[in-house]
């Protein structure tokens, strides 16, 4: 009897397990548990995508230090030296007062134009390391304008004498690697001859730039038309300086992100590229007309440039790491809505799904971002996208076929697929609108699963179907 009764108990023991496991409850307890453990594999295709943006940039930064790095204009200024003396009153032997004068200090004055013309045309190009590549451009850089002494001279102290006849042009630049040659140096009618300039000009900045020595008139206009060559890459770059700054950019390149403290007055674009002007008065920035710096101690011996840039870039408006980094951001969807699709197919065909099943569906669908990351980098991304779209859809579709033994059931899994990829598409490509389509989507996808279960008898759900 005792035999009897303890097979009587596994037995209904075994019954009891056998009505958990193969209820519906159960079976949703173990698809959340897969999609939660599915989101590991998404995390490290994340990183890798970081980790491939960060190699790109690395690719791009050697390509541009060779090239000139990013063009970074601080203007043209004029550095006046300034002597600043002191008088020592003595009394010789005969009781009579006498002055010697000494130089207490070496200072300079530092003048930012009238008006400052600058005008910039730039044709583009992309280089390339490996697969990697960058856009670069290179042409030439017009200044021109006038400086005046009338108002600058008027900060010097009654012991400051200023020596205008040793007076320093000075073109700002961040990289001197992006001059190519001076095609005109003109100064007051005279040529200026160009030199490397002295970091020491611009202390606590990391600008360079080049200069040229030139007597500064101190009772008129004096007047400078300067051309030179250049090139860098990514980023064009200006600083404003002076009462009035005009600024016109003309390059070849179709896609502009303005940016910056300014923004262009006006501009066109077109498949050819942009032509922009900027208008900038020193009343709208904090970069004063004219200063003196003190040259005595060398940690003080610095301008009063600020970081008051305006900067066109040279956008690549589908950057295909920032377009997989959000469709990264998708892939909950993209696990769930496979695995609901499944279940919904289990259950309306009475066939039943083993959790591996469900778990190889999973992997395949992460993987489509594998997938996309590889592609794109060596096609265009729609091309990588429909490529790894189509390869998944056609991969979960037969796969529902080998799984539910009929074309009819597997062609809803193919099509809720395609759907997903569809709506992922246009969300990635229009980001002003993706929220508004995301939340339209998870709306429609709610209202077809309520849709579908509300019928539904959950209580009494049994999972266990045909073998």
């Amino acid at each position: 009897m005792s035999d009897q009764s303890s097979f009587s108990t596994e037995s209904s023991k075994q019954k009891k397990f056998n009505a958990i496991t193969s209820s519906g409850g159960f079976k949703i307890a173990i698809l959340i548990i897969l999609i939660l453990l599915l989101l590991i594999p998404v995390a490290m295709i994340s990183s890798l995508i970081i980790e491939r943006n960060y190699r790109a940039g690395e690719a791009e930064d050697s390509i541009m230090e060779a090239w000139g790095s990013q063009f970074r204009l601080y203007g043209l200024l004029v550095r006046i030296p300034v002597v600043e003396s002191g008088e020592i009153r003595t009394k010789n032997d005969k009781g009579e007062e006498q002055i010697e004068t000494y130089i207490t200090c070496n200072s300079a004055l530092w003048i930012t134009p009238k008006d400052l013309n600058i005008s910039a045309d730039f044709s583009t190009q992309k280089k390339r390391r490996g697969i990697f590549s960058v856009a670069l451009f290179s042409g030439t850089v017009s200044l021109s304008g006038n400086f005046s002494l009338e108002r600058a001279k008027d900060t010097l102290k009654q012991n400051q004498t200023m020596y205008p006849e040793q007076a320093e042009i000075i073109i700002g630049l961040a990289n001197q690697k992006g001059i190519r040659k001076i095609i005109k140096a003109d100064w007051n009618g005279g040529e200026l001859f160009f030199k490397p300039g002295d970091r020491n000009f611009f202390a606590s900045y990391s600008v360079n730039g080049v200069n040229a020595s030139s007597p500064f008139n101190k009772t008129g206009i004096n007047t400078f038309d300067i051309q030179f060559a250049v090139q860098g890459g990514k980023s064009i770059q200006m600083s404003p300086v002076g009462e009035t700054t005009h600024v016109r950019i003309k390059t070849d390149w179709p896609s502009p992100s303005f940016k910056g403290g300014f923004l262009p007055v006006n501009y066109t674009l077109s498949e050819s590229g942009f032509d922009a002007e900027w208008e900038i008065s020193y009343l709208s920035r904090s970069t004063p007309l004219y200063w003196i710096t003190d040259e005595c101690d060398e940690n003080n011996r610095k301008t009063a440039l600020t970081y008051e840039l305006f900067y066109v870039d040279l956008f690549k408006p589908l950057d295909h790491y920032a377009l997989n980094t959000r469709a990264v951001k998708y892939a909950i969807l993209f696990l769930i809505i496979p695995f609901l699709t499944l279940f919904f197919l289990e259950i309306f065909s009475k066939k039943t799904i083993h959790p591996a099943q469900y778990l190889l569906s999973g992997l395949a669908n992460v993987i489509f971002y594998l997938l996309l990351l590889s592609i794109s980098e060596h096609l265009s991304f729609f091309a990588a996208y429909l490529i790894a779209a189509a390869a998944l859809t056609c991969m979960m579709t037969l796969y529902a076929r080998s799984l539910l033994e009929t074309w009819t059931r597997s062609a809803y899994m193919g099509l809720v697929m395609a759907l997903l990829y569809l709506i992922m598409y246009l969300t990635l490509n229009a980001e002003d609108w993706a929220l508004l389509i995301g939340s339209i989507a998870a709306f429609v996808i709610t209202g077809v699963v309520m849709f579908l279960t509300r019928r539904l008898d959950w209580s009494h759900l049994n999972m266990k179907g045909e073998k």
